[in-house]
């Protein structure tokens, strides 16, 4: 979403148009949801994650990538984590809205302008589409884009998180919901009073319809990931060694009644599913294809999950800041693993996993026991529920350190070219 309206000025060209629009923004607001994003702050975010890459000292060729899901995440992670390691250059796909004269363009939208800028200081060949990746005519025009500039692709990263997806065979719209399946589920939650002083509530949910379910299939699963990679391989678009990854999560007994048992569980189910289908008979031999299941990360697509506030601060509080893995040091060790720089890691299910530092069973008893009286947890470690206020609210471009906010800032920032 855009922001809400904001007082500013508009700076007007010799022939009326206008050029530039300056504005004071303030953040509103509500719940896990700020309606107006920062470009500054954005951008220094995206910068702050450039920046914890090390940079490779030595690179080989140049992959081919096609990053789905890239203004946000895990997506973006992966994006600048492959640009600054291998050197990746292809298409990433997003889907932002630009703002308007009364409106802030949305975090992704900036974040975007900013990594474009880094691909361009960097050398980098990227090119940057606002799309809708469930659409015909987006794969279309990035199968063209491909075949016309790029070639053959060598990694397709599918990190794609949306609450709808439009059917591209039936037009039907999809919407996907996040409730407990069988029973109904009640927790405690994290939430941020006015002054942004933790609170403990609680959540209680009614369980899933079975079109919910299915709805959340729809749009969550594996069925769009299934239709790219067959597109690529109609279209002679897969590379030699050709791999493509999914991005899931398993996450903790602790939040598996809302999660993994949960409408967006199965969707993650369905999606592994079609890792096997897609290895089996899209590719038959001509690549590999894998669901990779992260640890957690504060991230938009987490932070509409109920409970995963609590549990994430919990988690924090339990690692400290030392053992923590952000979104980029895991997106360095599946890129490592993807190129044959270490081994892949894999389950018995044949899932890359990168969450074995969330579910050390030493780490999960320790948040176990957080989670048991999470009041207690919460004022024995204020920082904890401090240091995931400051991560979320820098999703949207605030908080940032470095940041002027009391400056009026320029919001009408142009897509990359």
């Amino acid at each position: 979403m855009g922001g809400h309206p904001a007082e500013g000025h508009h700076a007007v060209s010799s022939s009326g148009s206008t050029t530039t629009t300056t504005r004071h923004i303030t953040p509103t607001q509500r719940g896990y949801l700020i309606v107006n994003s920062h470009p500054e702050g954005c951008a220094r975010s995206v910068t702050r994650l450039w920046e914890s890459v090390p940079p490779a000292p030595t690179r080989g060729r140049a992959p081919v990538a096609l990053v789905l899901g890239a203004s946000a995440g895990y997506g973006l992670a992966l994006l600048l984590a492959g640009l600054r390691r291998h050197g990746i250059r292809g298409v990433a796909v997003g889907f932002e809205n630009a703002g308007n004269d009364r409106r802030t363009a949305t975090a992704g939208w900036y974040r975007t302008a900013r990594a474009a800028a880094l691909v361009r200081e960097a050398g980098g060949d990227i090119t940057f589409l606002n799309a809708d990746a469930y659409a015909d005519t987006t794969r279309a025009d990035v199968l063209k884009l491909l075949a016309d500039r790029y070639g053959p692709v060598d990694h397709l990263v599918y990190s794609l998180a949306s609450p709808r997806r439009t059917d591209p065979a039936t037009g039907e719209v999809h919407h996907s919901v996040i409730k407990p399946l069988g029973r109904p589920y009640s927790s405690p939650s994290l939430v941020f009073d006015a002054e942004a002083r933790p609170q403990l509530a609680t959540v209680d949910l009614t369980p899933a319809s079975e079109p919910e379910r299915a709805a959340t299939v729809k749009v969550m699963g594996g069925e769009d990931w299934l239709l790219w990679v067959r597109a690529l391989a109609d279209e002679n678009l897969l590379g030699e060694g050709f791999t493509t990854v999914a991005l899931s999560y398993v996450g903790s007994g602790i939040t598996a009644p809302v999660y993994r048992h949960g409408t967006i569980g199965a969707a993650k189910e369905h999606l592994e599913a079609t890792a096997r289908e897609i290895q089996a008979d899209v590719l038959a031999g001509r690549g590999r294809a894998f669901t990779v299941v992260a640890g957690a990360a504060v991230t938009q697509a987490s932070t509409a999950i109920p409970s995963l506030a609590l549990y994430t601060s919990l988690l924090r509080s339990a690692l400290g800041p030392d053992r923590w893995r952000t979104a980029a040091d895991q997106a360095v060790d599946l890129w490592a693993q993807l190129t044959a720089a270490r081994p892949l890691t894999l389950d018995a299910h044949d899932r890359i996993r990168l969450d074995a530092w969330e579910l050390d069973p030493a780490v999960q008893s320790r948040v176990a026991a957080l989670w048991s009286d999470p009041a207690a947890a919460l004022a024995s470690d204020p920082a904890a529920p401090r240091w995931f206020h400051a991560r979320f609210r820098e999703l949207y471009g605030w908080d940032v350190p470095g940041v002027d906010y009391a400056a009026p800032v320029e919001t009408a920032v142009p897509w990359p070219n």
